[in-house]
């Protein structure tokens, strides 16, 4: 027999679960809106010639000879004029720097090449790639993309164009993913609507949303000034989730951060199978709590509470009503999201799936780590300790804090020294009156 608290307890919680889950679905059907679709008619715009700004766009690559060929011929064939393309070949061990060198050869305007044969001390792969991609550039924006995404012709143009009208220095078009298979509709179905919680898209450009950041390794487009204000990569030279943290830092100082909707205009296939998706997680997921496994344990049951617990709810009819509600939301969330990534709404009904694998990925991702006592990334294996001091969320904008904090004392100090010199610069002017 359950006792009269826990009844109590279950019936508070479930009503408590409706309540949240009202609140962001409604705010997301209302505001998903703000968010703007760059492929619609009006971001089809053709800049003036000789006024489209610079652009470079910087492709880090390591054994992606089956995608890379694809994403170079997407992107020769983007109708902007002021764009070039640097492939970075990260010291790959298959036919990747063979394609890269054959691409470069035959479009040299338009391509070049650069071969990473060493690691320096201290950094990622994938980092220290973007970091040598950037000091071979001179243009006035770089796009940060990957060896296995696809771009539609028009799409570099109408990003450039939501930067320019937004006057943006971090944009992000979310890619529309491409499913190969069942268990990547339910997970990837299942991330965009579990997204919705983490972070707000409609509320990213709000320089006060502190916490609704956004960065996707895809397409992550900035502008050279602002990342030299943040001092390029090097800060972050072993954030294993790079693409969030250039947001957060974006964010953290101040800077303008935008983000867009573009249905087929940037493809990307995540991994072959629920399984390649899981161990593509298992990297990212601990270093995103920076490897603190009190709050990965409290990350994964928010997850298992708050998706599964409505499916529970349904079976005692105290706990119905409120319980049916939360349902109804999820299946709300997954259409809503359904129009926007393509992927079809009907993998809702198996949302339950999606929520164990999930958190078992979770686990995975923090028991693999505490095996190995660090990561193993592209060939190279990164101590624990090291990645600690560079994977903290908060860090950016605890420092984004003392930096503003310091400003502020700065100018309350040269304020308070022109008040106690002003009797004396007064005291001069009238005798020079005199």
């Amino acid at each position: 027999m359950i006792s009269p608290a826990w009844r109590v307890a279950a019936e508070y919680g479930e009503w408590l679960l409706a309540v949240l889950w009202l609140w962001r679905t409604n705010e997301a059907i209302r505001r998903i809106g703000q968010v703007p679709d760059i492929s619609e008619r009006e971001w089809d715009l053709i800049p003036p010639e000789g006024a489209a700004p610079s652009l470079t766009v910087v492709v880090p690559a390591r054994n992606e000879a089956e995608n890379i060929g694809a994403t170079l011929g997407t992107l020769i064939a983007q109708q902007y004029n002021s764009l070039r393309v640097l492939a970075i070949d990260d010291r790959s061990t298959d036919k990747t720097r063979q394609i890269v060198d054959e691409f470069a050869a035959r479009y040299p305007e338009q391509i070049g090449a650069i071969h990473v044969d060493y690691l320096p001390e201290g950094w990622l792969g994938k980092t220290f790639a973007l970091e040598v991609g950037t000091r071979n550039s001179s243009s006035e924006y770089l796009l940060f993309t990957d060896g296995d995404v696809l771009f539609s012709p028009s799409s570099l143009r109408r990003a450039m164009a939501y930067a320019a009208m937004t006057q943006a220095d971090h944009v992000v078009v979310f890619p529309t993913p491409e499913v190969k298979g069942r268990g990547e509709g339910l997970m990837l179905s299942f991330f965009a609507v579990l997204g919705m919680w983490i972070t707000r898209p409609w509320r990213v450009s709000d320089p006060l949303a502190r916490h609704d950041v956004i960065g996707v390794g895809a397409f992550n487009l900035v502008r050279r000034e602002a990342l030299e204000v943040l001092g390029g990569w090097e800060p972050q030279r072993l954030a294993v989730v790079e693409d969030v943290t250039l947001g957060r830092r974006m964010k953290a100082a101040g800077l303008r951060q935008r983000v867009a909707f573009g249905p087929e205009l940037v493809l990307v296939h995540w991994a072959k199978g629920a399984r390649g998706i899981v161990r593509g997680l298992t990297k990212n997921l601990f270093a995103s709590v920076n490897f603190t496994s009190p709050l990965m344990l409290l990350a994964c049951a928010a997850v298992l509470i708050l998706f599964l617990a409505p499916l529970a709810g349904l079976a005692w009819w105290p706990t119905m009503l409120p319980a049916l509600m939360s349902v109804c939301c999820i299946a709300a969330s997954y259409r809503m999201m359904s129009e926007r990534s393509r992927i079809d709404a009907r993998y809702g009904w198996l949302y339950p799936a999606a929520v164990f694998v999930m958190a078992w990925a979770m686990l995975r991702s923090m028991l693999s780590v505490w095996a190995r006592r660090g990561v193993m990334w592209r060939g190279t294996f990164y101590p624990l300790r090291e990645l600690r001091m560079h994977n903290s969320p908060w860090q950016w904008e605890r420092s984004a804090a003392r930096a503003r904090r310091a400003e502020e004392t700065g100018r309350s100090r040269a304020g308070a020294r022109l008040l106690a010199l002003w009797p004396a610069l007064r005291r001069k002017e009238r005798k020079k009156e005199r």
